[in-house]
């Protein structure tokens, strides 16, 4: 990747990251207090768990410090920060942490249920949650879907591994019925319980 961006080496989680960042760099100065699709968070609650997110799965594989806060409890205050440049601090240690990885390990450690998981599913565990919040702040703040078919079925493979533990947590919704023709895309948001067609008028 150009402009300094460090790769992981895996592609999954590489288009991720990128699709996040784009995102954030697209959030207008007055977006940040927006509704967005996950229920009583605005763009800065969901930017700042995403951060804290990515800082975790990096912290899981290495063993250096996570968040300095609490990604669950986002305060969702922006002032005196620089979004960019707090996003490209996560994004470059999650990518370093992933870059290290022995692809032939059996498993590693992951933040998220069940804990330990092969690389491949590991790393794109790590991008489904940088996706799918790159998705939340596209939609809140006007912005075309950030996802692709070709994206979203890896991710999907792995939500279907991961996602049912968590919705005890709090961390997703409860997936939503399937629509006859609708893409992956689609498919991957209902069963993250996202609505495709999330507006913000319905935040």
């Amino acid at each position: 990747m150009s402009d300094g961006v460090i790769s992981s080496g895996w592609d999954v989680l590489d288009a991720a990251h990128e699709a996040l960042r784009v995102t954030v760099r697209a959030v207008p100065a007055d977006g940040w207090h927006l509704p967005t699709p996950c229920t009583r968070w605005t763009v800065a609650q969901v930017f700042q768990h995403a951060v804290g997110d990515q800082i975790g799965f990096a912290a899981a594989l290495t063993g250096e410090p996570g968040p300095d806060f609490d990604p669950f409890a986002p305060s969702g205050d922006m002032a005196g920060v620089k979004p960019e440049t707090l996003l490209e601090d996560a994004l470059t240690r999650a990518a370093r942490a992933w870059a290290g990885v022995d692809r032939d390990a059996a498993e590693v450690s992951t933040p998220v249920p069940p804990h330990t998981m092969s690389p491949w599913s590991g790393s794109t565990a790590c991008g489904l949650d940088a996706a799918v919040h790159a998705w939340d702040i596209a939609v809140a703040t006007g912005r075309p879907s950030p996802l692709s078919p070709a994206l979203a079925r890896p991710l999907l493979k792995v939500a279907r591994q991961i996602v049912e533990p968590l919705r005890s947590y709090g961390a997703y919704a409860a997936a939503l019925p399937p629509e006859q023709g609708e893409d992956d895309v689609a498919i991957l948001l209902r069963h993250l319980g996202r609505d495709p067609r999330w507006s913000a008028s319905q935040g």
